[in-house]
């Protein structure tokens, strides 16, 4: 078992770290998105950037990439659970794939804001808390129109969500992983949040 949970736990990071917005956006387009925007490789950047040149195409390439990054983790996930690793062994995938998606292997160690993929984490872990951490994004995003605001509103719901309807998670009893995947979110949006501040973080219309 030790065996199969490091292989999972490999898996994670190097699935986790496909840069799915890099390649789209580059296969249909032949734009690095690095280069233009926010230099993010995120759905939210591959709207803006490849919007001035296709808008069409621009909201069916950010759709994928939201659907992509966030099936990544739960695809390693599944695999694993069809392979009965432990919970703890899945929680440890679940964060292991973020990180590979915010410090990508393919990309000298930078990568995403971890939105996607860590909603998509845990939506396989705790399905009701991500739903509501999503029904709070969506409004946000809606009424709002600042991405970056909504993805941490949404972020921030999910986690207190998980103490009011877990006070302690099943089998492993600790919030920790939840935290450490928060976390790396919050700290990929350093510079969005002080661009918050500021007044500065553009809208996306």
């Amino acid at each position: 078992m030790p065996n199969i949970n490091l292989t999972f736990y490999l898996a994670a990071y190097l699935i986790g770290g496909i840069p799915f917005g890099l390649i789209l956006a580059k296969t249909f387009t032949n734009i690095d998105i690095r280069e233009k925007g926010s230099g993010a490789i995120g759905a939210t950047n591959v709207l803006r950037v490849v919007k001035e040149k296709d808008p069409a195409l621009a909201k069916k390439l950010s759709i994928a990439t939201l659907i992509l990054d966030a099936l990544k983790g739960i695809a390693v996930l599944a695999v694993a659970s069809m392979m009965g690793v432990s919970e703890e062994t899945k929680w440890a995938i679940a964060v292991l794939a973020v990180i590979g998606h915010c410090f990508s292997p393919y990309l000298k160690f930078e990568g995403g804001k971890g939105v996607a993929t860590g909603f998509g984490v845990l939506l396989y872990m705790l399905p009701i808390e991500t739903l509501i951490g999503f029904l709070f994004w969506f409004l946000a995003a809606k009424f709002l129109k600042i991405s970056s605001l909504s993805s941490l509103i949404g972020v921030t719901a999910l986690v207190i969500s998980s103490f009011i309807i877990h006070p302690q998670i099943p089998v492993i009893q600790t919030h920790a992983p939840i935290i450490i995947i928060a976390l790396i979110i919050f700290y990929k949006h350093i510079p969005n949040i002080i661009r918050l501040i500021k007044g500065e973080e553009k809208r996306v219309v």
